[in-house]
């Protein structure tokens, strides 16, 4: 069979438009299947460890150098966040915790107070603060309990405090606190904090804002547990899916992880 050149022209022109279409189709399957290739199933809910956070006043929190989470009621009433991580090991944690304070004056209520401060937090891998973490301030007053004339002595938070490889060698540790040193409200009381201690720096009364850092380099209880890091960098294992397989069934929320 002879084409003529015409002819010929118009199926280059016609497999040309279609080799993108062709080439999306069967490129992931040709990645999925090449020797070597990563695969990784993909994560669910049960892979989450659930974490407690109180503070006296607020804070935002860092895992891995992610904001995870930040108290959403910045003064009062105290209240206890808790979200699901999914987390991967090592794992970083640094915190912004800060007391309610007027900034120019390292006072409260109208400066009429000296206030106190305090922090706790446990996830269910049974990470917990304690005095092995690093803390440091970067905001005090009032400078020697002034309170005639009252001032704050500060110093700007460094750039990329919560990453991975930021350097606290030179910080100190964390002091521990009792629940009588800090007077935690109620809704401690209705959370899982069992094994974790209050921190702060080494002044509760006048250091207002603090940073907390520390590294759990693997899942304190011991649990294995898959590390799904760079996820959106592979071609996931579909979950599975038919009778008993969860699909359209709701996770308990509130089970024990």
């Amino acid at each position: 069979m002879t084409i003529s050149l015409p002819t010929f022209r118009r199926l280059s022109l016609a497999t040309l438009l279609l080799l993108p279409i062709l080439l999306a189709l069967a490129l992931p399957p040709l990645l999925a299947q090449a020797p070597g290739a990563k695969r990784i199933r993909k994560p669910s809910m049960d892979d989450t460890i659930r974490a407690n956070v109180y503070a006296d006043n607020t804070f935002q929190l860092y895992v891995n150098g992610t904001l995870v989470a930040v108290d959403s009621i910045p003064f009062i009433p105290h209240n206890v966040i808790s979200v699901d991580l999914l987390p991967a090991y090592p794992m970083t944690i640094a915190v912004l915790a800060k007391d309610n304070f007027n900034p120019k004056t390292g006072m409260e209520y109208a400066n009429t107070n000296i206030g106190d401060a305090g922090f706790i937090l446990k996830f269910a891998d049974g990470t917990v603060t304690d005095g092995r973490w690093k803390a440091k301030c970067f905001s005090r007053g009032p400078v020697g309990g002034n309170t005639t004339n009252p001032r704050v002595e500060e110093e700007p938070l460094p750039e990329a405090w919560f990453a991975v490889d930021f350097d606290d060698a030179s910080w100190a540790r964390a002091t521990e606190y009792s629940e009588d040193d800090v007077g935690p409200k109620q809704p401690f009381y209705d959370a899982d904090f069992a094994g974790a201690k209050f921190i702060w720096s080494d002044d509760l009364k006048l250091d207002n804002v603090v940073v907390f850092r520390t590294i759990v380099a693997t899942p304190p209880d011991g649990k294995a547990r898959e590390d799904f890091t760079g996820i959106n960098d592979v071609v996931p294992e579909s979950p599975p899916r038919g009778p008993g397989s969860g699909k359209g069934r709701p996770q308990g929320k509130g089970k024990q992880r």
